[in-house]
């Protein structure tokens, strides 16, 4: 898949795909559209110490990296899985300025993200660690649940197969008790959708340049 790197409002980058014409991020800013989608109002909202977080999109690695960040400064243990049929390449990896702008100094972790094993749990600091599966989301079968989900596929315009109820009866299976899922789309489709597959949904406001976004539990 072509990428090409582009800034977007925050200063930050993102990737945008010319084949299906969509970026992997808000052109308002990609790091506080994430900070706040998936860390505020997903890891931040879940009290558990020892959490398990489930990615759909593992992308650029800028939810990855915000979650590695959160788990360092509060001391909670993060198991993040993080699911992607298409990595971007490690040379463009090393283009994108998250860690720059955020936390200079743990640039090399960043880099680890991308640079770790695929299939196999990996130690990143001490209180982070990733399992990237390299697969496609849609025919991959769960084997445990999980407290926290960031559903971060392209839109449902883009990737229609994504954002279906089975899909989110699938994730809602995957859901633990009290568990939460957010995602940046507040399609009336999509909240129905989820409503359907079981879930609890809470339309939130969104960031910047976004006027909500969804928040789903498993009560």
């Amino acid at each position: 898949m072509t990428t090409i790197l582009t800034t977007t409002a925050d200063g930050s980058n993102t990737l945008f795909v010319p084949e299906i014409d969509e970026c992997y991020h808000s052109t308002n800013g990609a790091i506080q559209e994430s900070e706040y989608i998936f860390i505020e109002h997903a890891l931040r909202y879940h009290s558990q110490t020892n959490v398990e977080v489930l990615e759909i999109g593992f992308g650029t690695g800028l939810n990855d990296f915000l979650t590695l960040l959160e788990a360092e400064r509060t001391g909670r243990k993060v198991h993040l899985t993080t699911i992607e049929l298409y990595p971007i390449p490690e040379q463009t990896a090393d283009l994108l300025n998250f860690a720059k702008i955020i936390a200079p100094k743990n640039i090399d972790d960043f880099k680890k993200l991308h640079a770790c094993a695929w299939g196999e749990e990996v130690t990143i600091t001490p209180h982070f660690s990733l399992t990237k599966i390299q697969t496609d989301f849609t025919k991959y079968h769960f084997g445990q649940t999980y407290d926290v989900i960031y559903f971060d596929a392209f839109s449902p315009e883009k990737q229609p197969e994504m954002w279906s109820e089975e899909i989110f009866e699938k994730l809602y299976l995957a859901t633990s008790p009290e568990g939460v899922l957010t995602t940046y789309c507040a399609k009336g489709a999509v909240r129905r959708a989820m409503q359907k597959a079981g879930y609890t949904v809470e339309r939130l406001p969104g960031p910047i340049g976004k006027r909500e976004i969804l928040r789903a539990t498993k009560k």
